[in-house]
C-alpha cells in the first residue's frame, strides 16, 4: 500500500512550528499521514495513533509469519495429528492426576 501524496500531505518543518494543532487535527480527521520536509527532502512522517497502531500490528503479524516460515524451512513442524495426540496425552495425564489425588 502506498500513500497517495498530495500537496496537502507534504509540509515543510517550519509548518509544524506555527500549525502543530492544525496538523494534528488534519492527520486525525483524515487518517492520512503527513510528510514533513527539511531543506526540500522528506525527513519524517506524522500520523494519527490509530493508523500507527494498525501498522505496528501488521508488522508484528508479518514478523510472526516470518518466524513460522523459518521454522518450516528448518523442518521444525508437526502434523495436526501429532499435535492433537500430544494434547490428548496431556489431558489424559491431568485426568489421572486428579483421579489419584
Amino acid at each position: 500500500m502506498s500513500i497517495a501524496l498530495r500537496k496537502d500531505n507534504v509540509k515543510p518543518i517550519s509548518y509544524i512550528k506555527s500549525n502543530a494543532a492544525a496538523m494534528l487535527r488534519y492527520v486525525n480527521e483524515r487518517k492520512t499521514p503527513m510528510i514533513i520536509t527539511q531543506n526540500g527532502e522528506a525527513k519524517a512522517v506524522v500520523m494519527d495513533i490509530e493508523t500507527y497502531q494498525e501498522k505496528e500490528d501488521a508488522f508484528a503479524l508479518l514478523s510472526i509469519l516470518k518466524l513460522a516460515e523459518d521454522d518450516i524451512a528448518k523442518g521444525l513442524v508437526y502434523s495436526v495429528d501429532e499435535v492433537f495426540d500430544e494434547i490428548q496425552k496431556e489431558i489424559d495425564e491431568i485426568q489421572k492426576e486428579k483421579e489419584n489425588a
